[in-house]
């Protein structure tokens, strides 16, 4: 399988080319503005490393979110286009799985994984995780001093871009995965195994939190 995946939706950009198992192109960078000036040039450049133009892909992952508005949409769009003009099958991720998937080679046992989205206001975007990448809650959003209330009780593994924020309410119960922002090439594989399994996928429209 030849998978293109990319995330414009949070605080970072990123591209990269999965070529059965293996990544064989990627770019990233952390940015909190400008995915729109470079989304589709970064898309350009991992087609190129990976001697492969858009119509010799098999399929092609986006992140839709939650995340910033902006951000959401150029990925949805940019994906959306190219599904017109190759006629090739996208599956959509959420923000959530995005950062949690490479955050569960680093769970301990007994610890749950919760994915923290920051939504850039007092609340935060968050949803739990087994070891096994299901789901232990909805996705909801809340207030730093509530959240806690609507979590696994033990200890917690913390991923993504927002998790710095929770981490000192927690304390010692908690601890920050390296899985802090969206990277096409950690979540490709997921994308890679949900294709090659049949599972049912994401429709391609934004997953807002709020209105």
């Amino acid at each position: 399988m030849k998978l293109l995946a990319f995330d414009a939706a949070s605080t970072a950009c990123s591209a990269a080319v999965l070529i059965d198992d293996l990544i064989v192109a990627e770019r990233f960078e952390s940015m909190e503005r400008g995915q729109a000036e470079v989304l589709m040039p970064m898309i350009a450049d991992v087609l190129t490393q990976a001697s492969l133009d858009v119509n010799a892909l098999d399929a092609l992952a986006v992140t839709v979110g939650p995340g910033a508005f902006t951000g959401m949409r150029i990925g949805l769009a940019a994906a959306h286009g190219l599904v017109l003009a190759s006629r090739i099958s996208c599956v959509g991720l959420t923000t959530f799985e995005a950062v949690a998937y490479p955050a569960m080679a680093e769970l301990r046992p007994n610890e749950s994984l919760v994915a923290v989205i920051e939504s850039k206001r007092a609340e935060l975007f968050l949803q739990a995780f087994d070891a096994a990448l299901r789901p232990l809650s909805d996705a909801f959003a809340e207030s730093i001093d509530r959240a806690s209330a609507r979590l696994p009780a033990g200890s917690l593994l913390l991923a993504g871009d927002g998790a710095a924020r929770v981490k000192e309410m927690f304390g010692a119960r908690a601890r920050l995965s390296s899985s802090l922002s969206p990277r096409a090439a950690a979540f490709a594989p997921l994308a890679g195994h949900r294709i090659a399994m049949g599972a049912p996928v994401l429709p391609l429209r934004p997953f807002y939190m709020r209105p």
